[in-house]
């Protein structure tokens, strides 16, 4: 794998940490950029002992200030099309890959970068941070999903608010809303991201993978399509051997040794 503007490391728990690495332009998402995040989450969702993802930017002031404006300047109607299609495509496979995903946002996370940020299972930032979407400040639409993430983290009021006024708000309010699930202080942020990992990954892996990808059913199909899924994970788990370590385990009270299957 040859990575141009990302650090890629995983410790002896499976869990990989992804630092986008362009501090002098703050982390900002260009052609570069998007080809090595679509290496990196090929190689977490082909990987069995990759388990999990924290994904940071380099430096101290921002996650992802957003996409290379350069980029952008002259591009055509159809060339912005397929630039936009492109990132969707690679921010799709981080929020489908059905291993949980932590964004430790520790600066600025603006337009792409809040768009790539949301694709993540959580969201946890330095209380300096600040989130928004400020492409019609610029005079174009978001490009990469921020239109459709939104609204289904914070609702469509707040989300237009957000959306149409272009202007970021303070970690805090994102807290308060929902963005963000957790302030920490920049030296307990990448610490505190994977102590939370460590606690989903204690559970049943089976289980896991299909709980996110039940919520995703019924986001993306609507309640009916996600009950149906969810049924179907219910019986499958139910007869795993996981399900029977697990009841074991709680019965005899200690902790259960899953083998996600």
């Amino acid at each position: 794998m040859s990575l141009s503007h990302i650090h890629f490391h995983v410790d002896d728990d499976g869990i990989a940490l992804l630092t986008i690495n362009r501090p002098e332009k703050l982390n900002a998402l260009n052609h570069a950029v998007i080809e090595d995040l679509r290496q990196c989450f090929g190689r977490v969702q082909g990987e069995t002992l990759i388990r999990a993802v924290i994904l940071t930017g380099a430096g101290e002031r921002a996650f992802v200030a957003g996409a290379d404006i350069s980029e952008l300047a002259d591009a055509t109607a159809i060339q912005a099309e397929v630039l936009s299609a492109r990132g969707q495509s690679v921010f799709r496979m981080l929020e489908t890959m059905r291993k949980p995903s932590v964004a430790a946002i520790n600066g600025y996370a603006m337009g792409g970068g809040l768009e790539l940020a949301m694709c993540c299972t959580v969201r946890i930032a330095v209380p300096e941070a600040r989130l928004g979407q400020p492409e019609v400040k610029l005079g174009i639409v978001p490009g990469y999903g921020g239109t459709q993430r939104l609204p289904r983290l914070i609702g469509k009021g707040r989300a237009l608010d957000m959306l149409l006024t272009g202007d970021p708000i303070d970690a805090a309010e994102a807290q308060r809303i929902g963005l963000v699930s957790y302030l920490k202080p920049r030296a307990e942020l990448l610490s505190f991201s994977r102590s939370w990992l460590d606690k989903v990954l204690a559970n049943g892996p089976l289980a896991i993978g299909l709980v996110m990808q039940a919520v995703e059913s019924g986001l993306d199909g609507g309640i009916a399509a996600g009950l149906q899924f969810e049924a179907a994970g219910f019986g499958l788990t139910a007869a795993s051997d996981d399900c029977r370590e697990g009841t074991r385990a709680f019965l005899e009270k200690r902790k259960p040794v899953f083998a996600g299957r």
